[in-house]
């Protein structure tokens, strides 16, 4: 782990407009659709004859395809989703848990506080990875119009000693404990 250095310019390689969509696998997309609706209560699409278009809260999309193979996601490299405060988050864990058999949902772990959220991973009925916490308003967006959580080229930090994202430890320079 190191602290990294910016290579921020005004003129980079490639003129793109933002940042739009990901992909998720699919094993079925019949169940897919169904766990997307029924249990995330994703606004849902077909967009062709082997994918979905899913979104909530945002404009950003996933396009979801059909391969018939699981995913080779883990669980680091998951999908944040957002619910209103701590107690959404244990009767989201519970609800998962009882529908778990149901949906084909895959490992659910404990919910935890963690990297500045209460929050716990699952897999879906296609081998994709989630986080669901207690998010904030705005998801991660905030933070980049937060200037001191920007941690770019610092000195003072013990990076063995630093949560994930929202670690507030040393927000404005200061370590908070």
């Amino acid at each position: 782990m190191s602290i990294t250095s910016s290579h921020r310019t005004d003129t980079p390689l490639l003129d793109i407009a933002m940042i739009s969509h990901g992909t998720l696998s699919s094993l079925n997309l019949e169940d897919s659709r169904r766990f997307y609706e029924e249990v995330l209560g994703f606004d849902v699409i077909q967009v062709s004859p082997i994918s979905l278009g899913i979104r909530k809260g945002s404009e950003h999309t996933y396009a979801v395809v059909e391969t018939g193979q699981p995913s080779t996601m883990d669980v680091l490299d998951h999908n944040g989703i957002d619910v209103r405060g701590r107690d959404a988050v244990l009767k989201a864990h519970e609800a998962l848990t009882r529908a778990k058999d149901e949906y084909g949902i895959g490992p659910i772990h404990k919910p935890v506080d963690q990297h500045g959220n209460f929050s716990f991973y699952f897999a879906d009925c296609d081998g994709n990875w989630w986080e669901l916490m207690d998010g904030v308003p705005g998801g991660y967006g905030p933070l980049f119009e937060e200037p001191a959580r920007d941690i770019t080229g610092r000195t003072d930090i013990d990076v063995d000693d630093m949560g994930h994202s929202r670690d507030d430890s040393y927000v404005d320079g200061i370590k908070r404990d």
